[in-house]
């Protein structure tokens, strides 16, 4: 079954149990003087990007079989629309010592799915009812008329975390995480900005891009 899609809602990510000190940040630019305003630390940076067919064999190609550390947390997208939400779960997930999630059913859902494959995941999000429903509850509050469920979306969110020294681009309709090289807490946002650079160059007269930050509310 199909999701509805999910605005970029700060609330959702605290219904979640991130406490509160943590949110969801707008990046208004990728220059260096925009990205200095963000508060730090940052922990995530999610990409929501339009989605070309010109674009989608490229996404394919960097599908492959990677050494990446178990350490990283990455789950499949099997379910239409759901990529918002996955995006944050990969930007929530990646940082759980820092974040200090609460209680709930979300940190139950990732202290039982941590040991399971990418595959695994993906499978126990679909009769995941709690996030199910918190995901349609914050749909359906954002600033827009939500969607219907069966609507064609053309926009698709990723996530790029930091750990253990590199940065990875979380995307739940690709095989593995995809390293983009060495980077540290404090210069993910900046190491970040230039990938998402590079989403933007494929089609330079595209604009309808959105970048934000899970990043320190205090």
């Amino acid at each position: 079954m199909a999701w509805v899609p999910l605005e970029s809602n700060p609330e959702f990510l605290h219904k979640l149990g991130v406490p509160k000190k943590w949110s969801i940040i707008d990046v208004y630019g990728l220059d260096s003087d925009l990205l200095a305003i963000v508060p730090r630390p940052v922990l995530a940076v999610i990409l929501l990007y339009p989605i070309p067919t010109k674009t989608e064999k490229i996404e394919e190609g960097k599908s492959s079989k990677s050494d990446t550390p178990d350490s990283v947390y990455h789950m499949k997208q099997s379910i239409p629309n759901a990529c918002g939400t996955i995006a944050l779960i990969h930007g929530v997930a990646n940082n759980l010592d820092t974040l200090q999630l609460e209680d709930g059913f979300l940190k139950k859902f990732l202290d039982e799915t941590k040991e399971l494959s990418y595959n695994e995941r993906g499978e126990r999000l679909e009769n995941a009812q709690e996030i199910i429903d918190t995901h349609m509850e914050s749909a359906h509050e954002g600033q827009t008329e939500a969607p219907s469920e069966d609507m064609e979306v053309y926009h698709h969110f990723i996530a790029f975390v930091h750990k253990d020294g590199y940065l990875y681009e979380l995307d739940g309709r690709k095989l593995t995480p995809i390293n983009h090289g060495s980077t540290t807490p404090d210069t993910l946002l900046d190491d970040a900005a230039r990938v998402c650079k590079e989403y933007m160059a494929r089609d330079p007269n595209e604009v309808r891009f959105t970048v934000v930050a899970l990043a320190s509310s205090e």
